[in-house]
């Protein structure tokens, strides 16, 4: 898909490709080769490939030639309520920007009816507009990741499994919660990616451009700033996970040993009268309580006996 648009009364409006020559943006998303060369043509600039883009050492993902910047940032998009991991690419020149994307981007399908700048170094003004909005957008998914895992940590810690483990799905909950919470550190890790990607980029654009007007330079330290403290506050969410994570192993740890422990406590308890029942149960003739009367309650009392007393001691020892 490719969009192109022109800067009309500080909004961006859409244009026409047969207009598609006075366009200071050029927006692509899974282009296919023919927009790549409708690109080329009316800018005269080199796009990137999606293999490019991909690229992880940061000279292929950042790169200029005389006044014409080439960038590449991951850029985390929902998915049916999950974050994903996707690849953009900037190319700046001081008349035109293009962007290209790999996956569908409500940041960029948003963007256009934003109010924009329209003066000189217009795509510069877009670019970092560009980015401030990716910025927003990582922080907003990290306060939500917060407000989740502390949901998550009430539920974790809620007296209902903590006190009481052998309720029938405790378990399961838990190992729900682990789920949940594997899902958030892959969240958090496309965050990061991101976050490290506009980390390289500030100041990348900031030291290898000089055409740049000071209000983009200003704003450009201000997203390098903004991106430095949620680095931070990712690091706090990674080891709040983290912590989450080990809890909710050990409780699902005690729970099973609960289970371990009663099935011992069982064993054990059975051993005694199993022993009594299988030597009265010899088909020997001479056995001396094979005559007596109440030899049938003699063996049942010692057999309920022998079960009782373990249990008593293990509760006075405070084994159960």
């Amino acid at each position: 898909m490719l969009k192109a648009y022109a800067c009309d009364a500080n909004r961006l409006v859409p244009l026409p490709l047969e207009e598609a020559g006075r366009a200071l943006w050029f927006d692509l998303e899974d282009p296919a080769p023919e927009h790549y060369e409708f690109v080329t043509r009316h800018t005269g600039l080199t796009l990137p490939s999606y293999a490019n883009l991909s690229e992880i050492e940061a000279s292929s993902r950042l790169g200029v030639d005389g006044p014409v910047l080439t960038l590449s940032l991951p850029i985390v998009t929902r998915n049916n309520g999950a974050l994903e991991s996707g690849v953009c690419g900037f190319v700046l020149s001081p008349d035109r920007l293009v962007t290209l994307r790999f996956a569908p981007s409500t940041i960029f399908t948003q963007f256009p009816t934003q109010p924009h700048s329209t003066a000189e170094h217009a795509p510069a003004y877009l670019f970092v507009e560009l980015l401030e909005v990716i910025v927003d957008r990582q922080a907003d998914a990290l306060e939500r990741l917060r407000e989740e895992l502390d949901q998550l940590s009430q539920r974790i810690f809620h007296p209902r499994l903590t006190g009481d483990m052998r309720q029938r799905h405790a378990e399961t909950e838990l190992q729900a919660m682990l789920v949940t919470l594997g899902r958030g550190y892959n969240s958090i890790s496309f965050l990061r990616d991101s976050q490290l990607g506009v980390a390289r980029i500030a100041p990348y654009v900031l030291s290898m451009v000089n055409w740049l007007p000071k209000p983009v330079v200003a704003r450009l330290k201000s997203v390098a700033k903004d991106v430095s403290s949620l680095n931070e506050y990712s690091t706090h969410l990674t080891d709040k996970v983290q912590f989450l994570q080990d809890s909710t192993l050990g409780l699902i740890n005690i729970a099973q040993n609960s289970l371990i422990k009663v099935l011992t406590v069982v064993s054990i308890v059975g051993i005694p009268p199993t022993l009594i029942a299988g030597i009265y149960g010899m088909n020997f003739h001479d056995i001396p309580e094979l005559s007596w009367r109440y030899g049938y309650g003699y063996a049942w009392a010692l057999m309920i006996l022998s079960a009782v007393l373990p249990l008593a001691w293990f509760r006075k020892k405070g084994w159960i």
